[in-house]
């Protein structure tokens, strides 16, 4: 019998569901490697791959079987796309056009030679970030940069602004995979995309009231307020948009300090300072990564608390998710203040997720885990901590409860279709 490989669903997937290997046609209890691979688009390799036994009828079924050894180990259905690590060093695997699929490459071969045995089968799988129908607009109006992403149907859908942190430039494969759940998304760029600033010196938040204003106006999205979703900077911007404009309903914020960082933010006649930083508390890795946990000014401290952003005057809640071993800034404590000042003014205390073993960059599901890359504008390897499985247990279980917040308080509704493994 012929070996044969099988990902269900066949021969196309979303970049964030589930899917189930099975290899059948080996012989009973057959020693053998699976190994995948993937080009990103700049043509950089991604590889993984971990050795197995086939039952004693000779199916290998990823969602029964251990992986005995390799990139990882243990029952990890998803272990083969989440464990991919790149040939260059410190290099974060991204999605750059969310109009292509990933094409990711899987290997059966004999045995469990660190090389790889004879080829027994291969399959092809594309993993893609547009869900059948989502409507990609890229988003030119006034001074917005941006691009939206609409899911199928006459909507109107609920509405959420998506911003990254402080590599700049526009990210869209956040928001074109959370359009496939149903959300009107708007990925917006603040600074190192086309015309706007090179760089983090002075934020407007008027930039950011105009995105907000723009979603609101938009006749697919359903008013009266939108949702906001931040990551490390784009997280404390957030914080400030709830704060301070009219119209944002609910905020979820990732790995996010509390006061503002990096730069002045200037809104009418008001001005937060920058917490500020000491570059020379960093520490160095062994492997010659630089880590900046300790580097940021306490914003509970006299000369630094004018940064801190008022969160009590926000309209909606807030929901922080924070990865337990962030070595980018100390999540866990910023998340802790704001719930202490929060409560001291009488308002509702925020959910706060805790993810053990979790770093800075929580993505999606089935990114593999960035515990390290060079960053994109200070051009030097970071550490931002986690650890790989665990990490990546995180990032399914955040992408669930971010949709869950916002369908709760955008949408009134609160379930969800639960995943499949």
């Amino acid at each position: 019998m012929a070996v044969k490989v099988t990902l269900e669903p066949a021969g196309r997937s979303r970049w964030d569901e589930p899917v189930r290997i099975v290899v059948r046609g080996l012989a009973p209890e057959q020693s053998v490697t699976l190994r995948t691979s993937l080009r990103d688009e700049k043509g950089a390799l991604f590889r993984a791959h971990a050795r197995y036994h086939a039952d004693a009828s000779g199916e290998l079924d990823l969602t029964r079987a251990p992986a005995l050894g390799g990139s990882f180990q243990g029952l990890e259905p998803m272990g083969l796309l989440w464990a991919l690590e790149g040939e260059k060093p410190w290099y974060r695997l991204m999605k750059r056009d969310v109009q292509t699929p990933f094409v990711v490459e899987l290997e059966v071969l004999d045995g469990h030679e660190p090389e790889g045995g004879r080829l027994l089968g291969r399959a092809v799988h594309e993993r893609d970030f547009l869900a059948p129908g989502v409507r990609r607009e890229p988003v030119r109006a006034g001074r917005v940069r941006a691009t939206l992403f609409l899911p199928p149907g006459a909507g109107p859908f609920p509405g959420i602004i998506d911003l990254f942190g402080s590599g700049g430039g526009l990210c869209e494969y956040r928001a074109s995979l959370l359009a496939g759940h149903g959300f009107a998304v708007l990925a917006l760029a603040y600074f190192r995309f086309e015309d706007l600033p090179e760089s983090l010196k002075d934020l407007y938040l008027d930039y950011f009231e105009e995105a907000v204003d723009f979603m609101l106006q938009h006749p697919k999205v359903k008013g009266p307020s939108v949702g906001l979703l931040g990551f490390s900077k784009g997280g404390d911007l957030c914080l400030s948009m709830a704060s301070f404009l009219k119209g944002v309903t609910a905020t979820v914020v990732i790995n996010s300090c509390v006061a503002n960082t990096m730069a002045p933010l200037h809104y009418k006649d008001m001005t937060i300072p920058d917490l500020g930083s000491d570059l020379g508390k960093h520490t160095t890795t062994e492997s010659g990564l630089l880590d900046f946990m300790n580097i940021w000014n306490n914003p509970l401290e006299e000369p630094y608390h004018q940064s801190l952003i008022p969160l009590e005057k926000a309209q909606g809640p807030f929901l922080f998710i924070v990865g337990m071993d962030d070595h980018s800034w100390k999540s866990e404590f910023y998340a802790h203040i704001a719930s202490e000042r929060l409560q001291a003014h009488g308002k509702d205390k925020p959910q706060i997720i805790y993810y053990p073993g979790t770093g800075h960059c929580i993505d999606p599901p089935y990114f593999p885990p960035s515990r390290a890359s060079v960053h994109a504008v200070l051009g030097l390897p970071l550490f931002y901590g986690g650890e790989p499985k665990a990490h990546s247990r995180a990032q399914v279980d955040a992408w669930q409860q971010i949709q869950t917040f916002f369908r709760k308080h955008l949408n009134g509704k609160q379930s969800i279709k639960p995943s499949k493994m």
